[in-house]
């Protein structure tokens, strides 16, 4: 079989999902269809508009579904209409037996960790979070559970100590991208040698989840080491971005911390404490030491940096 006789259905929502579908269109594959989600309200006006996919797609004149429901009969038999050989998905939702069992090939993912490491919704976010000094992309075919089917292929690569969730979001879109490529290479070659993930996890592997973030995932708590308060400003900046509260101008008000370093001291200070010049620094204190703010957002102000930020206002310490 040729990249233009294998019939693909490609499954996608945001601009992370955009990348492998350019990829496999500039390569000629044959992609008869794509799934998206259905057009919502988005930005400040809440102006209804099509995901990220759903515009590739419709320049590239690559038909377009937007089901509600996956179950719907409907859609159940216009999917069957387009005698896909193979599905696709990237960052999408989670798909019913009778979807992702349709294909000949099956269907496949890429999923933004080194699985079975880092199942779930914010696999990106959780690495950086934890303190990890490597991540990577892997391919694996669907099944009845939660990113646990078998491994197609898995691509490794490094997490520096400057990434953030967004320079480490755009490193893994690129190789996703060519993964996905050559994934569906060798699925047309007969080279696939699915590995499942059991035979990676020994009584030595702990597994650690990566299960969607939510508002108090994001708040900094002082009471613990200056770099793990770190790592969690890194996993969510620039979105959704880590805060803590202020005392600014006689008010207690909300701040977005963006970027940060640490300083390691035996401070006797009790975690939380802030100290301030008023003028060029802001610490607050950690466990171990002192978390130094290098740029933040108060609510209802732009993003700064804090010898910017520290002009304007006075900080109650």
């Amino acid at each position: 079989m040729t990249k233009k006789e294998l019939r693909i259905i490609y499954m996608g929502t945001p601009e992370f999902a955009v990348a492998p579908l350019q990829s496999l269109v500039e390569q000629g594959f044959n992609i008869v269809a794509v799934i998206t989600m259905p057009d919502k309200p988005q930005g400040r006006g809440r102006k209804i508009s099509g995901s990220p996919v759903k515009e590739f797609a419709v320049e590239h004149n690559i038909p377009v579904l937007q089901p509600e429901k996956l179950k719907n009969p409907e859609f159940i038999e216009e999917l069957k209409s387009y005698k896909a050989d193979l599905q696709i998905v990237v960052a999408f939702r989670m798909l019913p037996e009778i979807v992702w069992n349709m294909p000949k090939y099956g269907t496949f993912n890429l999923h933004a960790a080194l699985l079975p490491q880092y199942r779930g919704a914010a696999p990106i976010n959780w690495a950086i979070i934890n303190g990890e000094t490597k991540t990577g992309v892997t391919t694996f075919l669907l099944d009845k559970d939660i990113d646990t089917g078998r491994i197609l292929m898995r691509q490794e690569i490094e997490i520096l100590d400057s990434d953030n969730i967004g320079t480490l979001y755009d490193k893994l879109m690129e190789i996703g991208q060519g993964l996905v490529v050559k994934t569906v290479e060798k699925i047309i070659a007969g080279d696939t040698n699915p590995i499942p993930q059991e035979e990676l996890i020994d009584k030595q592997t702990v597994l650690k989840p990566a299960p969607k973030i939510f508002k108090e995932d994001c708040r900094l708590e002082f009471n613990k080491p200056c770099n793990s308060v770190r790592n969690l400003v890194r996993g969510l900046s620039p979105y959704p971005a880590a805060f803590t509260t202020l005392n600014v101008n006689g008010k207690t008000l909300t701040a977005k911390i963006f970027e940060t370093s640490t300083e390691i001291s035996n401070s006797k200070l009790e975690p939380g404490k802030i100290l301030t010049d008023n003028k060029s620094y802001l610490k607050i204190v950690c466990n171990d030491g002192f978390l130094i703010i290098n740029e933040l957002q108060l609510e209802g102000k732009k993003r700064m940096k804090i010898q910017d930020f520290l002009r304007g206002v006075k900080i109650d310490c």
